[in-house]
């Protein structure tokens, strides 16, 4: 799946990851979704960087593209020894 959206901010709370995107609509994320970044401190999760096709941190190995939060996906390892 493709997108021309891309992502232009991203905040977090103490549940959610919120991404603005380029076409104007916010996406509300459960932390849940994505574990390593539920276990993450403030300080890594706001270590993001952002490129045209999602999110990345270097320091917690996690990527999340655009193209799987618009479809309603979170993480998709098939590795869950890390779930919360």
């Amino acid at each position: 799946m493709s997108s021309s959206v891309s992502a232009m901010q991203v905040r977090f709370d103490s549940d959610s990851m919120w991404v603005e995107l380029s076409d104007g609509r916010t996406l509300g994320i459960p932390l849940a979704w994505f574990p390593r970044l539920l276990r993450a401190t403030p300080e890594q999760l706001h270590q993001v960087r952002l490129s045209r096709r999602g999110l990345h941190w270097d320091e917690l190995d996690e990527d999340v593209s655009i193209a799987g939060l618009l479809a309603g996906l979170g993480d998709l390892r098939s590795d869950k020894s890390f779930a919360a």
